[in-house]
């Protein structure tokens, strides 16, 4: 009996080991039907209140907002979309190659075979500069080495440089692939650690939804990162007279709302919609070809430019305005429908 009663806890312990008893807010907060105190609701709370002097300044305040919130952005969040991906095919020949760098301005590009949805990994433009030069010096396409390559050499692979393919140069990196319902803080830490700094977005079925690199990301905790190469490409919404606008497919709709001086976004489902294209889509109910004309309350979307998968420039014709002169013919003719009416004999036979 004794062994039996050494092996139970002693009343001190057993408190001990059930840990602190509950501070004064945690009890009102239990009184109150609340839950526990949150680190991460008093630093949101703190931020928020701007009455309290605090070291942060506003964009530090931005910037903890940011990443307190980046445990909520998924990947579908902040990737680039398939319709926007600059990708080269596998057997893309290398000038080919160069010129898609030169033109989309970045670092990496994926590679494809057939199509972006049997991606295949992704070229480094340090990688292909390596290559050429090491074409350029006549050590670069074959097992020689920098010590025994001949000078003569380099005008022969100037021309393999011309014919060679991607396949060829064998510069491949692989890349992530990823679904769109990852967080994006878990890719982020994904990254780093397999120093892989861009990922597809791939869906249920094994296509390509989109991009996403590390830059994409750290954007939505910094704001918008630009280089010495980045050019404004703020969609454009220009007045082309008599209530008509020349506005790009990508511009959002507050945007366009604000240009053309109406609401557009009173209709099903608008809060999942972001850009013009996408209402005009919604509106139609598929993706509109070039020349279609769409309504939507008494707005008329003429689509200028379309692919098959989206739409990329659109008119927009809003209403005429309507007169003093307008409104007194309409009156008139209101009025007169009125008193013709009201002469009309009833079924009895009398007049009213």
């Amino acid at each position: 009996m004794s062994n039996e009663r050494g092996h139970l806890p002693e009343i001190g312990q057993e408190k001990h080991q059930s840990g602190p008893a509950p501070g004064l807010l945690d009890r009102l907060r239990s009184l109150f039907g609340l839950g526990p105190a949150s680190v991460r609701d008093d630093i949101q709370e703190a931020l928020e209140d701007l009455s309290t002097e605090t070291d942060f300044s506003p964009l530090e305040r931005a910037m903890l907002k940011n990443v307190l919130a980046l445990h909520e952005v998924r990947v579908e969040d902040v990737m680039i979309p398939r319709a926007d991906m600059i990708a080269v095919a596998l057997d893309a020949p290398l000038p080919e190659v160069l010129s898609v760098f030169r033109t989309a301005g970045h670092s990496r590009l994926p590679v494809h075979a057939e199509n972006l949805d049997d991606p295949r990994g992704m070229v480094h433009i340090r990688d292909f500069l390596d290559f050429i030069a090491g074409l350029e010096m006549g050590f670069g396409a074959g097992p020689m080495t920098a010590k025994d390559a001949p000078v003569a050499a380099a005008p022969t692979n100037r021309r393999r440089f011309q014919d060679m393919t991607l396949t060829e140069a064998e510069i491949l990196r692989p890349v992530l692939y990823v679904p769109p319902s990852m967080p994006a803080l878990d890719l982020l830490v994904k990254m780093q650690t397999s120093r892989t700094h861009m990922a597809l977005v791939i869906d249920e079925y094994g296509g390509t939804d989109g991009l996403v690199s590390i830059e994409d990301i750290v954007e939505v905790i910094v704001g918008e990162i630009e280089d010495e190469h980045d050019e404004e490409e703020t969609p454009q919404i220009e007045p082309a007279g008599d209530g008509r606008f020349i506005a790009d497919a990508r511009a959002s709709l507050d945007d366009v709302a604000q240009a053309i001086g109406k609401e557009l976004s009173a209709i099903t489902d608008a809060e999942d919609i972001d850009t013009l294209g996408g209402l005009i889509t919604t509106v139609a109910g598929h993706v509109p070809l070039r020349g279609e004309i769409i309504d939507h309350g008494g707005i008329e979307f003429e689509v200028l430019d379309a692919d098959p998968r989206r739409v990329k420039r659109v008119k927009i014709q809003l209403p005429a305005p309507v007169t003093d002169d307008v409104k007194a013919d309409v009156e008139a003719e209101a009025q007169e429908t009125a008193a013709n009416a009201a002469d009309l004999p009833h079924s009895n036979g009398h007049r009213a």
